[in-house]
């Protein structure tokens, strides 16, 4: 599992696992200990970088897209 950047602190120290009950992908940062989960399994290409690795992100506050790739954020 290689490291990505985080959305919250831009570190590279954002992981992924996934969870037992909801099978669903959670994301972690080792850095600040920002969480969110992904809350779909489909990846879109991103329009910064045009590779198929945007995927929606959800933590308390927001939904949002975040590409796994070039690390590049926007509003759903």
């Amino acid at each position: 599992m290689a490291l990505k950047i985080c959305p919250k602190c831009k570190e590279n120290s954002f992981t992924w696992f996934i969870n037992g009950k909801t099978h669903l992908t959670s994301w972690s940062c080792f850095s600040c200990d920002y969480e969110a989960k992904q809350t779909d399994n489909v990846e879109q290409a991103c329009e910064n970088c045009e590779e198929k690795s945007k995927i929606k992100l959800k933590d308390r506050e927001n939904e949002y897209w975040w590409c796994s790739n070039c690390s590049a954020t926007s509003d759903l």
